[in-house]
């Protein structure tokens, strides 16, 4: 007999979303998808409004990544005004911005490996569901529950004395930004007392590396075959072939690390990207054009840029790039639960950056914006913590906005994280005669994974509970549970 599993709404990640796993009547699994059950329409909302705003407004996507949207749409405008994709802003501008951009990755990596998926790591997927939380982690590894919560306040810190506030701030504008910061702010950040300072947070980061190394030697099998499956990745990369998660060229490698996509300029992003529409999702599913959207789909964030880079230019960070890329002989990796240990690389990266960027005078600079020639559309592109995000808008002589375009990091990875689902169902949930806890939140442990935020891929609204019905092939409910 046939059954259909629904997992509604995923746990610990950002937005509501569901999954629906199909079995066939032989017990095998015969479909799985992972349904974004929300309406997004921010692409709408900014139609007729000053191009000004948009950097202000479109943040209002999500309150846990404010800043890559307040940052990419900023750079979109950059072009409006005419100062250029990236490289002509004043370097006072130019380091808040990128200061203000790694506070947000240092924080909400933060967020995701401590709050939402350490509890997967330390008690495993089959612990019970009260234990897997902040407060089972604080109550089993108090000090890696602590350091989670300092570093998030730190990068917040970080975000406030550059955005103006912590969440939905204002600092960036159309050819720059509107604030500088001051002497007494970066001592705050750079010498305040422990641990909130740069030297203890790039300490803490080395400590969390630490910790998933130790967790790796213990369960390398596992982190290595659960949801492990080849795929293409995507990223901003500098011109070099270094990390550079503020701004640079779009880079695509295969599983095997042979680049598909050579380095091509953000502002071109069209003609190599394009985004197929499923009838069963809110969400697109984007892919090269080159290759097409059966080969032609690729995973973004913290695992494809580790693939796609070439070498990360702090020195503490490519150490352990070193340490991460002999673990798998030098080839990419493309085993979902590396996306920690590659998140984890990313937070020492940032803390590093941060620390050197709040020793740079230019911060203190007093000229923080530029205007040239007015263009009619502008694209902005940024790494944002959960992967490459894109911004494209139209704006008409009138100054107002006439389209947009955005393509969010997990809008990008909604093909690898359906793929991932399916992954997991087959390998539990074949022949299952009965729906477990441990199968269910299998799966949404490969989802949160990719740490999806399903507001900035849709609009969020409601509260769903979860409820999983079992149903026979005469649509008798044979199973069934809440949460």
């Amino acid at each position: 007999m046939s059954r259909t599993i629904v997992i509604e709404p995923v746990t610990r990640v950002e937005g509501h979303g569901k999954v629906t796993i199909q079995l066939d009547d032989a017990g095998e699994v015969e479909q799985s998808r992972l349904h974004i059950v929300e309406f997004r329409g921010f692409e709408r909302f900014i139609q007729g409004r000053p191009y000004w705003e948009a950097p202000v407004l479109v943040q209002r996507l999500c309150g846990i990544c404010p800043v890559s949207h307040h940052l990419a749409a900023a750079k979109a405008m950059d072009v409006i005004v005419g100062a250029g994709p990236g490289d002509g802003l004043t370097p006072a501008a130019e380091k808040i911005r990128r200061l203000m951009h790694y506070g947000q990755i240092f924080q909400s990596h933060a967020l995701h490996f401590f709050h939402l998926a350490s509890p997967d790591l330390l008690f495993g997927y089959d612990a019970p569901p009260e234990q897997r939380n902040i407060f089972g982690v604080a109550a089993a590894n108090r000090e890696l529950a602590v350091r989670g919560v300092l570093m998030r306040k730190f990068g917040q810190e970080v975000i406030a004395a550059t955005a103006g506030k912590k969440i939905h701030g204002t600092g960036a504008v159309p050819g720059g930004v509107n604030k500088n910061l001051s002497v007494s702010e970066r001592d705050a950040l750079l010498k305040g007392p422990d641990p909130l300072n740069a030297d203890a947070m790039v300490s803490y980061a080395q400590a969390a590396l630490d910790f998933f190394r130790g967790y790796y030697v213990k369960n390398r099998q596992f982190l290595d075959s659960f949801s492990s499956f080849p795929s293409n990745h995507l990223s901003l990369v500098r011109e070099d072939g270094a990390m550079d998660l503020y701004h640079g060229v779009l880079r695509a490698v295969d599983a095997e690390g042979h680049r598909i996509l050579h380095d091509m300029d953000c502002q071109d992003y069209l003609a190599h990207i394009r985004e197929e529409v499923r009838s069963w999702s809110y969400m697109k599913f984007p892919f090269l054009l080159h290759l097409g959207p059966q080969k032609g789909w690729y995973r973004v964030g913290p695992l494809a840029r580790l693939n796609t880079v070439d070498f990360i230019p702090t020195p503490l960070a490519q150490q352990e790039l070193d340490a991460y890329r002999a673990a798998s002989g030098g080839r990419p990796h493309n085993a979902c639960l590396h996306t920690h240990w590659a998140r984890l690389i990313e937070t020492l990266h940032a803390a590093e950056v941060i620390r050197e960027l709040l020793r740079d005078p230019d911060l203190q600079g007093t000229e923080l914006s530029v205007k040239g020639k007015r263009e009619t559309q502008g694209i902005g592109i940024i790494e944002a913590p959960r992967g490459t995000l894109i911004h494209h808008y139209w704006v008409g002589a009138d100054d107002l906005v006439e389209r947009a375009n955005l393509i969010v990091s997990t809008t990008h990875n909604n093909e690898p994280m359906n793929r991932a689902v399916n992954h997991v169902a087959r390998a539990l949930m074949t022949k299952a005669r009965e729906i477990t806890e441990p199968m269910m939140n299998a799966v949404e442990v490969a989802i949160r994974a990719y740490d999806p935020c399903l507001s900035c891929a849709t609009h969020a609204y409601g509260r769903m509970p979860l409820e999983i019905s079992l149903v026979d092939a005469g649509g008798h409910v044979i199973d069934f549970r809440r949460r």
